[in-house]
Parts: C-alpha cells; sequence; structure tokens
C-alpha cells in the first residue's frame, strides 16, 4: 500500500487487530484457569459435604449399612442437584454404589478402584482426571476423599463430572467474547477507515493542487472547512503559499509591463530622433537640439538599467554584513554629494542633527543609497528657494529620520502607492521626466531588509519621509 490512506488504515487495523489477540489470549487462558479453579472448588466442597453428611449418617445411625434406601436416596439427590457422578467405596476401594442421580449406575458397582487413587484418598484425597482404570469411556474429572467415622476409615466417597462439562462455561464466556470482539473490530475498522480517509483527503486536494500549480493554474486553492488540526494548517499554510504565489506572479508581470514601457519611450524617442537625422527629415540646424535629446534619454535609459541592476542585488539578498556607523554622518555626506543640485534650486537647509555622533546598526552602503534617494526626492520636488529639512532623534531603541521639503503635496489616493515599482504620481510626471520610479521601491526594498519602517505624510504643502534604525 503506497497511500497514506492504505498505510494508516493497516496500521491502524493491526494494531487494533493485535490488542484483540493479545486481550484474547489473555481473556482465554485467565477464563479457561478461572473456570477450571472454580468447577474445582466446587467438586471438592461438594465431596467434602457428601463425606461430612455419610461419617454424620453413620454416627447418628449406628449399625447403618451402605445399602440403606434412606441414605441411597439422599445420595442420589445430591448427584442430582450438583449435576455430577457420586460412588460409595469400601474400604478395600470396590464400589459398592453409584449413581448419577436420575438412575443408578449399576455398571459400576462392584468394580475394584484403582490402585492409585485408593492410596491417595486413603492417605487423604484424590483430584484429578482420569478413567478409573476403564471404568469410563472418557477422562473424567473426579474428587476423592475419605468417609471417617471416630477416626476410622469407613469407605471413601468419589465425585465425577466430565471434562468437556468443566469446559461448557468457558466456551460460552469465549463465544461471548469473540462476538463481542468480532464486532468493536468492525466497528474500530469502520470509524479507522472513515477517519484515515478524512485526514487523507485534503492531502490529495493538496497534491492535486500543487500538480495544477505545476501547470500555471495559480487560482486554485485547498478548501480548509473547520479543520483545525494539522491537516487543516497545512491546507492553510498552502493557501497561504499560493496566495504569495500568485500575487509575486502578478508583479512579475506588472514589472514586466513597467520596464517594456519605461524602455519603450526613450527608445522610440532615440530612433525617431536618429532615424530623422540620419534620412534629412530633421534640418541640420536643428541636430544638435535632437542630438542632445538623444543624449538625455541614453542617459534615462543607462540610470534605468542601474536601477534594476541595483533593485536585483538587493532582492537576490547580496548585502554587506551589518555594521555600526554614524547616521548623522552618512545624511552630511550625502548632502555635500548632492550641494550642486541643491544649489541650483537656492534651497534652504535645515539640519537638525545631535551633536554627538548617532550609531546605528546597518548596510552603511544601503542605507546611504536611501538617504541619497529621499534627499534627491526631496529636491526635485521643492520650489525654488524652499526649505529642505533633516533631522534626527533618538527614541527608545530606534534613530528616526526625516526628511521633508514643501511643494506640491501628493494625493490620499496616490500615498499607499508611491513605493511601488514604477510608480509615479501625475504631478510628479512633469517635474521628474528624467525619473524611472524605482527611487522609493529601492528605498523600501532597503529598510525591509533591515527589518526598518518607513513612512510618508503629505499634506498642507508640505512631504515628509521617516524611517528607522536600530541603535548600536
Amino acid at each position: 500500500m503506497k497511500s497514506m490512506y492504505g498505510r494508516q488504515f493497516a496500521t491502524m487495523a493491526g494494531m487494533i487487530l493485535l490488542s484483540f489477540l493479545m486481550l484474547g489470549a489473555s481473556f482465554a487462558t485467565l477464563s479457561y484457569q478461572y473456570t477450571i479453579r472454580d468447577k474445582q472448588d466446587s467438586m471438592s466442597r461438594n465431596a467434602g459435604i457428601i463425606a461430612s453428611y455419610a461419617s454424620n449418617y453413620f454416627l447418628l445411625n449406628t449399625g447403618s449399612s451402605w445399602q440403606n434406601s434412606d441414605f441411597q436416596n439422599q445420595l442420589r439427590y445430591l448427584a442430582l442437584v450438583t449435576d455430577s457422578h457420586i460412588m460409595l467405596g469400601s474400604v478395600e476401594g470396590v464400589v459398592v454404589y453409584a449413581t448419577d442421580g436420575r438412575n443408578e449406575l449399576t455398571a459400576l458397582e462392584w468394580k475394584a478402584l484403582p490402585e492409585q487413587v485408593v492410596s491417595a484418598i486413603t492417605d487423604s484425597s484424590f483430584v484429578g482426571s482420569t478413567t478409573l482404570g476403564g471404568l469410563y469411556e472418557r477422562p473424567r474429572y473426579l474428587v476423592g476423599l475419605p468417609i471417617q467415622y471416630v477416626d476410622n476409615l469407613q469407605g471413601m466417597i468419589l465425585v465425577s463430572c466430565e471434562a468437556s462439562e468443566i469446559s461448557s462455561m468457558w466456551e460460552d464466556l469465549s463465544s461471548i467474547f469473540l462476538v463481542t470482539a468480532a464486532a468493536v473490530i468492525l466497528i474500530a475498522a469502520i470509524i479507522s477507515s472513515v477517519t484515515s480517509m478524512r485526514q487523507s483527503k485534503p492531502m490529495k486536494e493538496i497534491a492535486a493542487a500543487a500538480r495544477q500549480f505545476g501547470h500555471g493554474e495559480l487560482n486554485v486553492r485547498v478548501d480548509v472547512g473547520r479543520r483545525r488540526d494539522e491537516v487543516g494548517e497545512l491546507a492553510e499554510a498552502f493557501n497561504s503559499m499560493a496566495d504569495s504565489l500568485a500575487k509575486s506572479e502578478q508583479r512579475r508581470a506588472e514589472f514586466i509591463a513597467n520596464v517594456s514601457h519605461e524602455l519603450k519611450t526613450p527608445m522610440t524617442t532615440i530612433a525617431g530622433f536618429a532615424d530623422g537625422i540620419l534620412d534629412g527629415t530633421i534640418p541640420q540646424e536643428k541636430e544638435r537640439q535632437y542630438l542632445q535629446v538623444i543624449s538625455s534619454e541614453t542617459r534615462r535609459l543607462s540610470r534605468l538599467v542601474r536601477s534594476m541592476l541595483d533593485l536585483s542585488r538587493l532582492q537576490s539578498d547580496e548585502r554587506a554584513a551589518q555594521q555600526q556607523f554614524d547616521i548623522s554622518e552618512t545624511l552630511l555626506r550625502v548632502l555635500v554629494s548632492l550641494e550642486n543640485k541643491i544649489s541650483g534650486k537656492n534651497l534652504n537647509v535645515d539640519t537638525q542633527l545631535p551633536d554627538d555622533p548617532v550609531q546605528v546598526w546597518g548596510d552603511q552602503d544601503a542605507i546611504t543609497q536611501v538617504c541619497y534617494n529621499l534627499l534627491d526626492n526631496a529636491i526635485k520636488f521643492s520650489p525654488e528657494g524652499g526649505p529642505l529639512t533633516i533631522s534626527v532623534t533618538a527614541k527608545g531603541a530606534k534613530a528616526q529620520i526625516t526628511i521633508g521639503n514643501e511643494g506640491q503635496t501628493i494625493s490620499p489616493e496616490e500615498l499607499p502607492l508611491i513605493f511601488d515599482r514604477f510608480h509615479k504620481t501625475d504631478h510628479s510626471r512633469s517635474a521628474d521626466r528624467d525619473g524611472v520610479g524605482l527611487g522609493l521601491y529601492i528605498v523600501k526594498t532597503i529598510l525591509n531588509s533591515h527589518k526598518e519602517d518607513i513612512t510618508c505624510v503629505s499634506q498642507d504643502g508640505r512631504t515628509v519621509f521617516t524611517f528607522t534604525l536600530t541603535l548600536a
């Protein structure tokens, strides 16, 4: 059996069967021993009572003989009540009277008992299975006791029954046990089969869904139902994985579409103007102007490819090990690198940095890129002569870095989308024609890899980005 259902059912059925076999063997042994012991004790008590009765009879009826009809009637009654054969034996070991309670067993009378039986009874008692030297065709269970009268042996009493009678009660109990065991095994097998099938069904559904996933059907999900066990958790985990894969596939498709769009526009522009210059459509006096456009679009393509390479490196988790560094110093270095752009717009830079170094943990090169992208973005969208604010504050175990600028605000509908790949708000398209829409997405990716947060608030003509880093 290769299926999980088959293996589980076979295991459970085997355990149940083995348990019942062990229980049955124990029950058979114990019940048989108990039945035999109980019958032996009963016959021994009966033999003792009859021997005591015979002794008392002769004590009270001096001179009476074994042939006394009243005495024989009493023995016959006792044999009927105990459902056994009762025999009286003389001191010499000869059967002088035998009855089964209904008839006198004349075939046994005046027959000699085996010497070993007589010897055992004379000494104490005899208990065992015997044919009495051929007096019985089949072995019978026999208890023999001496009849004492004033410490003298007067004879012996023998009580016997068929061995099959001893085991009849055990056979009845065994039959009841076997019927009950068979019913329990059948019920357990049905329950085991249903349980195994119920447990294996979601596994089969997951396997089938996985195969459909392999063929590109990403909308397949496993029905969890009301299951809250391990199989239900597995089904939920599979559905969660399926949702994640579907979203990843959707993002991949969107990424390809966006890349195609971003590449198509400058390449169309470059090809159109280059063909115009080559075939003479564009006048010679305007060639320089259009060559500048071609140069600008080429640099834009270069920035797009560079950003995509940076994004690929970030997503493949190829980062340097985290280290301690001063975030204030990093911000100042980035400001110096952007001095020409700041001066070109005559921006008023307001830096609110602590006097002491603010040591944080992180990949310094990656965080430098975060600061560069945010500051470059703030400079692009700041109006001429507007303020540019930078602040670093420590709150608990985190350092909060804030970069803000004034200018046209981002609408509430656009705000949740600004960190998406290739997303540009309508107002930014005109202000940032050279942008590729990956700057903020790269920022978000880097901070996510550091398990840090970034937020943006844009209202009343002011836009502020705030991100966190872990203090060292």
